[in-house]
């Protein structure tokens, strides 16, 4: 297993089945150009197995740590260790780039993702909530 941090949209279009849904090419574009956002995909040969997507935040008071956006696992690839190290790289180039740290949020009922982000050393934080707003695009 290789892992490349990606900067092309070709590479995001080929690796397009590890996504929700397929990429967008405006939103890609604008994904590759931010120099503080990630995409980070794990090849087994050629072949796109996982992906994970990071975005740097910095805060006046805390300095820069990086979200784990997204972590997607082809599912025959699965339980084969590539979240695990598409997690770990991502921590990886958050020290390289000073970062503070990483999080990410998940479902508590995603067994997997739980001990994909446990197995690569995330600590689970008590008595967070997490709130979202839903903001209607014009």
């Amino acid at each position: 297993m290789e892992i490349r941090r990606v900067t092309q949209v070709e590479a995001v279009d080929a690796a397009a089945h590890l996504f929700d849904t397929a990429p967008r090419r405006e939103a890609t574009e604008r994904f590759l150009r931010d120099g503080g956002h990630h995409l980070l995909i794990a090849y087994v040969g050629e072949v796109p197995a996982g992906m994970v997507t990071g975005v740097e935040m910095t805060h006046p008071d805390k300095g820069t740590e990086i979200f784990l956006y997204e972590l997607g696992v082809d599912e025959s690839f699965r339980g084969r260790g590539v979240g695990r190290a598409l997690v770990s790289a991502l921590a990886d180039l958050a020290r390289e780039r000073g970062c503070y740290g990483v999080w990410t949020i998940t479902d508590e009922e995603n067994p997997a993702a739980l001990a994909t982000y446990r197995s690569a050393g995330g600590v689970p934080e008590a008595g967070q909530v997490v709130l979202t707003w839903t903001v209607d695009r014009l």
